[in-house]
């Protein structure tokens, strides 16, 4: 049977067009039940009881989905093509259940008997609402039995199917009809939970239909979320004004209104008459009442807005702890009990769960969900999902901050590691590798990395030319020629997006026999590359650039430390250390070059580990040191990104993958500025360039390091740079901020970053090494979407490199903890920060920050006082502000009974203020546990 309807659509370019769609109807649909006698089509089905679950339960329930209870499911193609189009990466976790649990899909939308037409006046929803229930009711006749059963929360859609004689249950119901213990904390709660003992009402969120007109007019600003991570109840966001880009202060519970970090969300700015004070509250737990700033502090002000409605949730599933103070003591174990939720990222607030499990998952690091927060309820509300393991177990909590982080950590799988050469180890290049590749093999090529490095993306070279001039070369591994567009090796990498670097370990983007093997330019091997050659005056000055497929052997692979060797002995002489030498002479130039233009040279507060081998537990603590080699390295990647970006460029200008570093709001800087302007400094952050000379001017002479910390704190004001698709902005916007260059792209590391993989691609069409490239390569849409879209199953760029980012930085902070763990520490530190009631401070030593408070004990009056003013904390004659040097002493607050991470903690030793130290027998106050007698 054949159904035909056709309707008018318009396209983008504005033309009208006829779509006709022909809908097929057939008999000989299988049921998929075992048992019934009339179809024989195989499922992983076994006897009944069936539920058949609603579009809704899918999309809300998908951690119950998951659990292994859950069996014996008919999902129809009327929901599976509904949750298509409502979540894109809940639909892939169904469609990937589907092989692994007893699950039938049934194409109800092409059987005869169950197609459903929709009726005049009839919404979608009720549509598909009645096809749920005519499916039901046709597996009931069909298989002469009454274990089917609908299940859904919505109960119009419960009564209606009821009153057809079918079998109807809500989640809950039929959850506890099952014989798990734990399955029914997976139950996702989406009733409106009002707080017993402190009831609030928020402003109701706009409409979609509001917030678009809202922005249209310009009284509305769309702006992501960034929480603060000393404060929950504040937040900014970025906003366009009057084409400027401007930072938005949000401050306080309503004005947040129900936003999370990461959501995107319609912002209306305040009338300066509510803007607010620069200086911030830190805020460790919740509090009861708002934090307002007192009329005589408003001075410094800073633009405030408020949340009037959300565009897109970002809510995840969130890595924490039961807050024991809500647990009660029951010898019920199996009650159902209301209790809090601490995620380990601070900037989430707490979440209400229900639970039958509370007693027992105390002291354990738990997943939780957030599934709905009502306007009267002063916490959003959620589910329990699953255990990790114990508080402080190393295991667990690095598992924990890759799962925060949202990090692909799971081993490869059979049909990835399928595409690796069929050889492994024993691949070699041979002559079948060669064509249309230039062969350097008997070139002086070497590679300098750091101490270790397995995956080594790229090598250099330098030779004297017989004109005087030397000829440059950056050889880069191809990893394009082991990963092949679209198959299941590339689809992982680009799921990765990179490969992740923990302080003891590394979570690769491609496997191990490509990553530190086959594609790793490791010395005294073949090796296939591909090559930016360049011909460079004794002065620097780029005369010529080639690109072209290559195979080299590199003659050595150096640390930065043996390089360094090389260039500091005058006797070594040898073609690869003259090349070392050949390249630092030039690199310096290229630099010099780089710095006048305007580009930024910043700091971080990195260190590094030294691991006991057996334990792998942090046994020293050391600042990384850059060497002259490391700076070698860097000009010429950072030349061959620069080159590489100008060629794909002119081949493909609408669709080349580009990297951009924007220009900061001015007023990110205010702050800063305010803050050095008693020490007669000057910050100029119009341009680049201004911003360069400035910092270069940022000396004191009376202390050292001064310098290196206005660069970390202006590291701090900076925007973080991004991929984007060349078509989708002008020329000006490719300008990189921090690099001074009007156009950059990543080209140097394609082994651990995919972006880099993909550049490779384009660069080999450009220099027609590719002739058979696919469109989507140069597909402007999909190169958008690759970079920054719409995050289906997150496969994007800018996401994934974020991620990796902050991954490592909780790796480092974990690791820090470890070091200080039963250690009494005092060291020199430096004020970066003045807060209402504390101020941070940065240790330079272990690149460690931490908060001091203005009073060792909550429940105890502050010794420090804030004069907003000035920006200073005073107790009588001593003043503590921005850039002062105190000595404090380190301590680790191991996570307790609470099961909250654990924590460093400083006390101010100088200048030596009574009160400002704990007594030594002193103890933070247990909170009162609630007993159940």
């Amino acid at each position: 049977m054949l159904f035909s309807k056709s309707f008018i659509k318009k396209t983008k370019k504005g033309s009208v067009i006829k779509i006709v769609k022909e809908h097929y109807l057939r008999d000989d649909i299988d049921c998929g039940i075992p048992s019934c006698s009339s179809c024989k089509t195989e499922s992983q089905l076994t006897d009944g009881p069936y539920i058949i679950p609603d579009t809704n339960m899918l999309y809300h329930q998908i951690d119950l989905m998951e659990h292994q209870g859950m069996q014996n499911i008919i999902i129809l193609q009327t929901v599976l093509q509904e949750l298509k189009h409502k979540s894109l990466p809940i639909y892939q976790r169904i469609r990937n259940l589907i092989p692994k649990k007893q699950i039938y899909v049934f194409c109800n939308e092409h059987h005869r008997e169950t197609f459903v037409k929709t009726e005049m006046g009839e919404s979608p929803n009720d549509r598909n609402d009645r096809a749920i229930r005519r499916a039901t009711e046709w597996y009931v006749a069909h298989c002469n039995k009454n274990n089917f059963i609908l299940v859904t929360d919505d109960r119009d859609n419960r009564q209606k199917a009821i009153k057809q004689g079918l079998a109807a249950k809500s989640v809950r119901e039929y959850v506890e009809t099952l014989p798990f213990k734990d399955i029914l904390d997976l139950v996702a709660n989406h009733d409106e939970v009002l707080d017993a003992q402190n009831s609030f009402t928020y402003p109701e969120h706009l409409s979609q239909i509001q917030i678009s007109a809202g922005l249209k007019s310009g009284a509305f600003h769309q702006g992501v979320l960034s929480i603060s991570g000393h404060n929950f109840l504040e937040a900014t966001t970025i906003i366009k004004h009057n084409n400027e880009e401007k930072t938005i202060h949000i401050v306080g519970r309503e004005h947040l209104n129900r936003g999370i970090q990461g959501d995107v969300v319609a912002i209306q700015v305040l009338p300066e008459s509510e803007w607010k004070s620069s200086i911030s509250t830190i805020v460790e737990e919740e509090v009861a009442e708002d934090l307002n700033v007192d009329e005589k502090e408003k001075i410094d002000l800073v633009p405030t807005g408020k949340v009037v409605g959300i565009i897109k949730r970002n809510w995840r599933p969130y890595c924490g702890t039961i807050d024991v103070s809500s647990v009660q003591q029951t010898s019920t174990l199996s009650a159902v009990q209301s209790v809090f939720f601490w995620s380990m990222d601070k900037r989430i607030p707490k979440i209400r769960i229900k639970t039958r499990q509370a007693q027992d998952l105390v002291g354990k690091r738990i997943i939780v969900a957030i599934d709905s927060w009502e306007k009267n309820s002063r916490y959003p509300a959620g589910h329990f999902v699953r255990v990790l393991g114990e508080v402080g177990d190393k295991q667990t909590e690095t598992e924990v901050l890759l799962l925060e982080h949202d990090v692909p950590f799971a081993p490869f799988s059979p049909l990835v590691l399928s595409f690796l050469p069929e050889e492994g180890e024993n691949w070699i290049v041979q002559d079948k590798h060669l064509a249309n590749r230039r062969d350097f093999r008997g070139w002086d090529i070497c590679s300098i990395d750091p101490p270790g490095c397995t995956d080594i993306d790229d090598a250099l070279h330098a030779k004297l030319l017989p004109n005087g001039n030397y000829q440059v070369g950056v050889h880069i591994a191809d990893v394009s020629h082991f990963v092949k567009p679209e198959n299941a090796m590339d689809l992982e990498a680009q799921r990765r997006g990179t490969t992740v670097y923990l302080v003891d370990k590394r979570i690769d983007m491609l496997p191990g026999l490509l990553g530190t093997n086959l594609c790793s330019l490791r010395s005294n091997v073949d090796r296939l590359a591909f090559s930016c050659i360049w011909e460079i005056t004794p002065q620097a000055e780029i005369l010529s650039c080639e690109y072209t497929k290559s195979v080299i052997r590199s003659k050595n692979s150096f640390t930065y430390d043996e390089a360094q060797a090389r260039l500091d002995d005058p006797n070594m002489n040898d073609p690869v250390s003259l090349g070392i030498k050949a390249l630092n002479t030039l690199a310096k130039q290229l630099r010099k070059k780089r710095m006048e233009a305007g580009a930024l040279t910043l700091a971080s507060p990195e260190v590094r580990f030294r691991m006991e081998n057996d334990s792998q537990d942090p046994v020293d603590v050391e600042m990384k040191e850059l060497k002259d080699t490391n700076a070698l390295v860097e000009e010429f990647m950072l030349l061959a990104n620069i080159y590489v970006a100008k060629k794909i460029y002119d081949t493909f200008p609408d669709s080349s993958l580009l990297r951009r570093h924007p220009k900061p709001p001015a007023n990110n800087f205010e702050p800063l500025i305010k803050a050095v302007a008693p020490l007669g400094i000057e910050i100029d952050p119009s341009t680049s360039k201004t911003l360069s000379d400035s910092l270069d001017n940022a000396v004191l002479p009376s202390d050292a390091y001064f310098n290196k910390l206005i660069r970390i704190m202006t590291t701090r004001c900076m925007m973080q740079a991004v991929y984007f698709c060349s078509g989708t902005l002008s020329e000006p916007d490719f300008w990189h901020y921090g690099l001074a260059s009007p156009i950059y792209t990543h080209f140097t590391s394609p082994i651990r970053r995919y972006s880099d993989l993909q550049v490779h691609r384009l660069l080999a069409a450009c220099i027609g090494y590719e002739k058979d490239y696919s469109s989507d390569l140069v597909d402007k849409t999909k190169v958008k979407e690759m970079c920054d879209g719409k995050m289906i199953i997150n496969l994007v760029l800018n996401y994934r490199h974020r991620m990796a980012q902050q991954a490592a930085r909780s790796s480092v902070e974990l690791y820090t903890h470890l070091f200080f763990k039963g250690k009494t520490l005092q060291e020199e530190a430096y004020v970066i920060r003045i807060l209402k009631n504390g101020f941070v401070v940065l240790i330079p030593k272990y690149g460690v920050e931490g908060i001091i408070y203005s009073s060792p004990n909550p429940d105890e009056p502050a010794v420090l006082t804030l004069n907003a003013e000035e920006n200073v904390l005073v107790n009588g004659n001593i003043r503590i502000g921005l850039f002062n040097k105190v000595k404090v002493q380190i301590t680790v607050n191991e996570a307790g009974e609470a099961g909250q991470r654990s924590k460093l903690c400083l006390e101010l030793i100088e200048p030596s203020i009574k009160g400002m130290v704990k007594p030594a027998e002193s103890k933070p106050k247990a909170k009162k546990q609630k007993t159940k007698k």
